[in-house]
């Protein structure tokens, strides 16, 4: 058994494009992909803060001080075409026609409208398709300046202080005393995304190995000779289980040192306190306990592979049936990431989902041990289960020379 790992091993590691996906990617993913994210999201952000939006206004004159605002505020321009507006219906077809980014219509005399008891309403017309869109809070936010400065009028003209204004206007104030700390409010927000990134790439050090070391060698018609070898096919799979586990392994050990390495790095450069104090607090302990629940999983891994690489008939085959096993695989963490699932002892046993989960609770520092033991039992039953049907599987005559 331990010779044909010998000589899977020693394969594996001539095979450059297996280093590649072993070594190369989990060490590069983390950053490349916080790199990438980080870049995109500033550049799509600093995009839409300094966009200049040409806009319309009727009856501006209603509140002058507020026109004056928007005229003057570095994100608007006043539309200087020949076409004039008289109706919100107008405002909006000239949106939709890109001739304006924006249509303000105030149907009244906002502090008359207070004289008389009543509310103004103003009407904001714009394209909110976007995702990143600052155009309706900037006019809320002038708008709402306005409106204070009119309340705040008449409430003097009433013989009200400005001290007793903020106890009329808001008589109770609501403050949140969260028991939640830094670290478990960051880890619940992205702790999710985390095993997002893990389990996928300890997958990945799995699958293509094993179609290398199983449909590989019907292609090269070299299973052959390994069946004529004096041992048995159960050591033979054993060997190439283990190759894969340990290949599996490695993935995952140089992933968890990865990720350690450059959130450390991160910190280091990055100036939001909270990203700092969150994961600063983030133990050797925690990575260590990381890298112990992916490790029956990496099991479970390498027996799903190596059973469907065997039962392939070809390289390119093989590659084919992986791509379901990957969306089997994505659909579970995929479960872990939706609102209000937590882990529990109901959710514990769901393969996959348990240990996302469990990922997740240890990056915010809310790990339940006994829970964690649980989980890690369970996914050891699973992988030695998978194992043992493996084995099987390869002892099938229909199985090896489909």
């Amino acid at each position: 058994m331990f010779e044909v790992f010998k000589k899977e091993l020693k394969e594996l590691l001539r095979d450059k494009k297996t280093l590649i996906f072993i070594v190369a990617l989990p060490v590069a993913i983390f950053p490349l992909l916080f790199a990438v994210m980080a870049f995109i999201s500033s550049q799509a952000t600093l995009e839409a803060e300094q966009k200049v939006h040409t806009y319309a206004i009727i009856n501006g004159e209603y509140a002058q001080s507020f026109t004056d605002k928007v005229f003057y505020h570095k994100s608007f321009q006043l539309y200087k075409g020949e076409h004039t507006f008289n109706t919100v219906a107008e405002l909006t077809e000239a949106v939709k026609a890109g001739t304006i980014d924006m249509g303000i219509f105030l149907p009244a005399d906002a502090k008359q409208n207070l004289d008389d008891a009543k509310q103004s309403q103003w009407q904001v017309v714009y394209n909110d398709a976007k995702a990143i869109n600052f155009l309706f809070d900037r006019v809320k936010e002038l708008a709402e300046e306005f409106g204070n400065s009119l309340r705040a009028e008449k409430l003097l003209s009433y013989g009200v202080s400005v001290e007793q204004q903020s106890a009329i206007i808001d008589p109770i104030k609501v403050v949140k005393v969260d028991t939640a700390d830094k670290r478990e409010n960051l880890g619940e927000k992205i702790g999710g995304l985390i095993p997002y990134l893990l389990i996928p790439l300890v997958l990945m050090g799995a699958t293509y190995p094993a179609i290398d070391l199983g449909a590989g060698e019907k292609e090269r018609g070299t299973l052959e000779t390994l069946l004529l070898t004096p041992i048995t096919r159960t050591q033979l799979v054993l060997g190439k289980f283990i190759t894969l586990l340990a290949a599996s392994i490695a993935t995952t050990t140089i992933t968890v040192l990865s990720m350690g390495v450059w959130i450390s790095i991160a910190i280091s450069f990055i100036d939001l306190d909270v990203i700092k104090t969150a994961f600063s607090s983030l133990r050797v302990l925690d990575l260590a306990l990381i890298f112990i629940i992916l490790l029956p999983v990496a099991a479970i891994f390498s027996s799903l592979a190596l059973a469907i690489s065997i039962y392939a008939r070809s390289f390119k085959e093989a590659q084919n049936y992986m791509t379901p096993l990957s969306m089997g695989v994505i659909f579970p963490i995929i479960v872990a990431l939706l609102p209000n699932v937590e882990l529990t002892a109901k959710t514990a046993f769901i393969p996959v989902t348990n240990v996302a989960l469990a990922i997740k609770e240890i990056i915010k520092g809310t790990i339940d041990y006994t829970l964690l033991g649980v989980i890690f039992l369970a996914t050891v039953i699973v992988a030695g289960a998978l194992l043992a049907f493996c084995v099987k599987w390869f002892n099938k005559e229909e199985v090896l020379f489909r």
